[in-house]
């Protein structure tokens, strides 16, 4: 009798499932043609924004900035909103398109601000200056909230959509997920580095309304790449909310905290798995075997008709029970994650202060190089770095190691975080010599600022931006495709908002 009532709950009814037609390498264009679109009109309107509310819109200095860090905060927390909506109810094809368009409209309304005279106040001319008016401040925000959507929406399901393309289950395709992860980050530092120098000159020195015109285009140009390949895209649809199912498991492993399991779980537990759900079939596991009691049948638990429980609360299957396990062991990862991306943007922020402190000249002339555009260099170093990585670095370890991807994805990211030591021991090498120097031959005829500025030239600093960029291209792009691969498909949005925000990549810091 308890042979029979294990079999009619271990049941699943047959159900007819289309493989997705995955088109890879056909996919590219359009996808990467929207990524690199999307990221030099998002990051070319973005990185100058707290100079053009200051000089366009003659905000304090404060206000701009607390109302950048609110602008700036407030992206990184609607990203977890828009990787749950797409994750649970609309999918990442849906929410990257109203998501772009909602980035267009607004960019094309923060170029209208500098463009139109009376969408913003009078250049100031004498002190103190005039304060924009509460209609110019209306529209100025909504703009910003229109990109507050477009970015909530971007930026935790590009990547996934992108690696969505490729059929994970055959070797061809985890060779091509592999590599567009490369070719991602080398068009998103790409579209960094030409904003950081290029858009930033034409906003600073040539015309604010056309400063912002570009970007704007270029987002445009971002939409039509996307749109044009609707058809050849593989769309995954979502099965419902991932962190419900996690909450699931875990209070049906407190209501069952007492049960012990039998001796032979694999073959007793409940253990139903659709043949429409999108995620991998996982094998039971003895690790964290303590969440295994959640599928435990019990009196009073229900099966539906279709093999499905009839109360997730309170009965779990072992696929659910193992794809939260899945979730879990990554903790250790996005700790260690957590801490390089505190020195990596303690790095980055520190080497502006650094520049500003330093003697910023072009050669012997008097043409001071913004302190900001010396991030560039980093982003020069990680786009020289990852075709050399994926084209000769991971042919040579595949020969060595005999192994698909040269090195599994735990030893990059810890070759990168060992590279970040290096970064973190010459970066104080050189602030040392900065000190020392600035102590004995100050700079003269420069704006005053805190503390004295040294005569040491801030190309110094190119090499510690060098070292952090190849470490970059090992974690960075490590930790991702970690999360990727260990996440549910059914999360994967969610685990590429993690990954950008442990990795230090994502909305630039203004």
């Amino acid at each position: 009798m308890e042979i029979e009532v294990m079999e009619r709950k271990n049941e699943k009814v047959e159900e007819t499932f289309e493989e997705p037609n995955y088109q890879g390498i056909k996919a590219m264009p359009y996808v990467i043609g929207n990524e690199t679109f999307e990221k030099l009109g998002t990051i070319g309107t973005s990185a100058n924004l707290l100079v053009y509310l200051i000089t366009v819109f003659n905000m304090k200095s404060l206000t701009a900035v607390n109302l950048i860090n609110v602008f700036n905060g407030t992206c990184n927390f609607g990203t977890l909103f828009g990787a749950f909506l797409s994750d649970t109810y609309f999918g990442r094809y849906n929410v990257i398109g109203f998501a772009s368009l909602s980035s267009l409209v607004g960019m094309l309304m923060l170029t209208l601000t500098a463009a139109i005279t009376k969408l913003h106040p009078p250049h100031c001319q004498s002190t103190p200056c005039m304060e924009p008016t509460p209609p110019q401040l209306a529209f100025l925000f909504t703009a910003f909230g229109l990109l507050v959507i477009g970015a909530s929406g971007i930026r935790p399901c590009n990547l996934a959509f992108g690696a969505d393309q490729f059929n994970p289950k055959t070797e061809s395709g985890q060779a091509g997920i592999g590599s567009f992860f490369n070719w991602y980050y080398f068009t998103l530092t790409f579209a960094m580095m030409v904003s950081l120098t290029l858009i930033i000159y034409v906003q600073s020195n040539i015309n604010w309304a056309i400063g912002l015109a570009i970007p704007t285009s270029l987002m445009f140009l971002s939409c039509v790449f996307f749109f044009v390949g609707t058809k050849i895209y593989v769309k995954v649809m979502p099965e419902g909310s991932p962190l419900t199912s996690i909450l699931q498991v875990l209070v049906a492993t407190v209501r069952k905290q007492k049960l012990i399991l039998p001796k032979d779980p694999a073959q007793t537990l409940f253990n139903h798995t659709s043949s429409k759900s999108i995620n991998s079939k996982l094998p039971y596991g003895e690790q964290l075997r303590f969440l295994n009691k959640a599928a435990i049948f019990c009196p009073g638990d229900s099966i539906k008709p279709d093999g499905s429980s009839g109360n997730k609360w309170r009965l779990c299957s072992i696929q659910q029970i193992e794809e939260v396990k899945c979730v879990i062991k990554t903790i250790p990862i996005w700790i260690a994650a957590t801490f390089y991306a505190v020195s990596l943007n303690q790095t980055q922020t520190f080497t502006v202060y650094q520049a500003l402190q330093s003697d910023r000249r072009f050669g012997s002339t008097t043409l001071k190089v913004p302190a900001a555009s010396y991030g560039a260099f980093q982003m020069l170093t990680l786009t020289i770095w990852i075709p050399i990585y994926d084209r000769i670095m991971v042919p040579f370890l595949r020969k060595l190691t005999n192994k698909r991807d040269g090195i599994t994805v735990l030893q990059r990211i810890g070759t990168g975080v060992g590279i970040n030591i290096l970064t973190m021991l010459v970066a104080g090498i050189i602030e040392a010599k900065r000190r020392n120097v600035a102590n004995s031959k100050p700079v003269v005829g420069f704006e005053p600022r805190r503390g004295a500025v040294s005569s040491m030239s801030a190309y110094w600093l190119v090499l510690q931006l060098v070292v952090g960029g190849v470490s970059e291209g090992f974690t960075v792009i490590g930790v991702t495709e970690f999360y990727y691969k260990q996440f549910p498909e059914n999360m994967r949005s969610f685990a590429d908002q993690q990954g950008k925000i442990t990795g230090g990549i994502g909305w630039p810091k203004t």
